[in-house]
């Protein structure tokens, strides 16, 4: 999923209580699917940015490193605007994008 195109706050907001709970019946399940969720997104992000970075790694000291040092903190000020991981994972568990399953639920079902 390409995060960075991902229309969601930047900070957070106050949301009901009730929202969270509606999908699985549970809010410390749901607390549990997001927290994992974001963990998910946040080293998907870390590694990204760290690839993007690693372009720009040179073991030579030059003159250029300067330039290439502002090529890097533009880059690292870019992920730093992003939304957080959390509220990325918010989003997407209120619009119902998140695929998730209880294997406990699953089997007392049988």
């Amino acid at each position: 999923m390409d995060y960075k195109k991902v229309k969601t706050e930047k900070e957070a907001i106050t949301r009901t209580l009730r929202e969270f709970d509606e999908s699985t019946g549970n809010i410390y399940e749901s607390v549990a699917i997001l927290s994992k969720r974001a963990n998910q997104i946040g080293k998907d992000l870390k590694e990204e940015l760290n690839r993007k970075i690693e372009e720009f790694a040179t073991t030579n000291d030059n003159l250029e490193e300067i330039f290439e040092n502002r090529e890097q903190i533009e880059i690292a000020k870019f992920y730093e605007q992003l939304p957080k991981p959390t509220l990325l994972a918010i989003k997407e568990f209120l619009d119902d994008e998140i695929y998730y399953r209880n294997p406990e639920k699953e089997s007392s079902n049988i």
